[in-house]
């Protein structure tokens, strides 16, 4: 395996095309999409128009003649698109864990019988933070178990299981189809977190009958940084689930400022505040590149991305401690890949200090993600090439890398 293997990969790479619609820095190789996609051109443009000309000449009259009260339900639509749902199913609206709040609340609504709720340790702390609150706030028990417990445990009492699609960390992907009709099978509701799956591995929500989801954006959809999240419910929950923020945009009738709450009995009951345009906006156009590609393609391309990265690190950097950390089969994961290392912090530095941005995650994992729209085959070779200097030199030695920073 040399790097005119991996170029001969990329000269027959169907996606190719899309990398020259980013922007991405001359002599970076950008590995961090998993937290934070580059900006997409298109984005750019889109946010300008909305400033200078949608408020800047339009002002209120934007909120219909620019479609902006409609935006929510319509970028819903289009990510529907992505994750298997129907356009009735999905808005854009919040953030990932505000979102997470109120399905979770809104899960044990459906469930008026049953009082407790389970997700498995190691998820993303904040879902668990989160589901602690709804817990307390709503006088019921949440149950944090190791993943292999998880399904055992449903009981007569379980309102409802969350669990996030590909792990933060190890990038361990979980079968949809078979633990959405477990759990269901005993009675309790299904949710699931997108985070890292939205825009990166294939998703059918209404094809595995899954109840609930939330996600995130400006990871492998390119929405920008704070972007929008999105939630997911199915059509059959939309007239009995009730959310526990109960703002006007969740109302049936917004403009009718009726005195009490009168909810929505679609999706749009789970809105709530004012929605926010400038991050709409950038979105879409983040939403409507990634729609142009085949998402079967999208997976295909990122799981041979990272079977290469994983060789390459474990061929060519053997002699240095780095442990692969998550399955090995390319079907039981998404697309980022750990190492864990005991430097595995000042070995992330010292990447970034020359040019290949991946990110840290404790206790001592580098976590490299790879983006199919924009990074090439070549560009993991020449990212473990410099990973090899790093290691062979000691380079992440030197005392600069060794200080963490407020964002690992």
């Amino acid at each position: 395996m040399d790097r005119a293997h991996a170029a001969s990969l990329d000269a027959a790479d169907p996606l190719a095309r899309f990398r020259d619609a980013f922007v991405l820095p001359e002599g970076v190789i950008y590995l961090d999409g998993n937290s934070l996609g580059p900006l997409p051109r298109a984005a750019a443009e889109r946010s300008e128009r909305a400033v200078r000309e949608e408020w800047g000449r339009g002002l209120i009259t934007s909120w219909n003649a620019a479609g902006w009260i409609e935006a929510p339900q319509r970028l819903g639509g289009k990510l529907a698109r992505l994750i298997g749902a129907k356009p009735s199913e999905v808005v854009v609206a919040d953030s990932t864990s505000v979102n997470l709040f109120k399905l979770a609340a809104g899960a044990l609504s459906l469930q008026p019988g049953r009082r407790t709720l389970i997700v498995e340790s190691g998820n993303f702390p904040t879902d668990v933070y989160v589901l602690e609150g709804v817990c307390a706030l709503a006088g019921a028990t949440l149950k944090v178990l190791p993943p292999d417990e998880v399904v055992a445990a449903v009981d007569q009492d379980t309102a409802a299981v969350i669990l996030t699609h590909v792990n933060y960390k190890t990038a361990r992907r979980w079968d949809m189809a078979g633990v959405t009709a477990a759990v269901q099978a005993k009675g309790a509701l299904m949710l699931w977190d997108l985070c890292h799956t939205a825009g990166a591995v294939a998703c059918d929500l209404n094809g595995v009958g899954a109840d609930l989801a939330v996600g995130c954006s400006y990871k492998y959809l390119n929405g920008g940084p704070g972007a929008p999240a999105f939630l997911f419910v199915a059509e059959r929950h939309q007239a009995q689930i009730r959310s526990p923020l109960s703002g006007w945009m969740g109302h049936a009738a917004p403009f009718a400022f009726e005195e009490r709450y009168r909810p929505s009995g679609d999706i749009r009951g789970m809105l709530c505040g004012t929605p926010p345009i400038l991050g709409l906006s950038a979105l879409e156009a983040g939403l409507d590149l990634q729609l142009e590609a085949d998402p079967a393609l999208v997976e295909a391309k990122g799981q041979s991305l990272c079977r290469l990265f994983i060789d390459l690190v474990e061929s060519r950097c053997a002699a240095h401690g780095l442990v692969l950390t998550g399955p090995r089969e390319m079907a039981q994961r998404g697309l980022h890949v750990s190492f864990a290392h005991p430097d595995g912090y000042a070995i992330v530095q010292a990447l970034i200090a020359r040019g290949v941005m991946g990110d840290f995650r404790d206790p001592d994992i580098a976590r490299f993600g790879f983006s199919p729209l924009y990074l090439s085959h070549a560009d993991v070779w020449d990212a473990v090439e410099i990973l090899r200097e790093v290691l062979e030199t000691r380079a992440y030695e030197a005392q600069e890398y060794r200080t963490r920073s407020a964002v690992t």
